[in-house]
């Protein structure tokens, strides 16, 4: 069994999950970011 097309297919899994996961925080953070810029606002 070659190693090398194994660790080619985790390290892309690896790579599409961490995308995945900063793509979801990134959506957050500006979620959480429109929220306090409307309580600063809004007075």
């Amino acid at each position: 069994m070659e190693v090398v097309p194994i660790l080619k297919i985790i390290f892309t899994v690896g790579i599409i999950i961490a995308l995945y996961a900063i793509a979801r925080n990134l959506n957050l953070i500006k979620i959480i970011l429109i929220y306090w810029k409307d309580l600063i606002f809004r007075k």
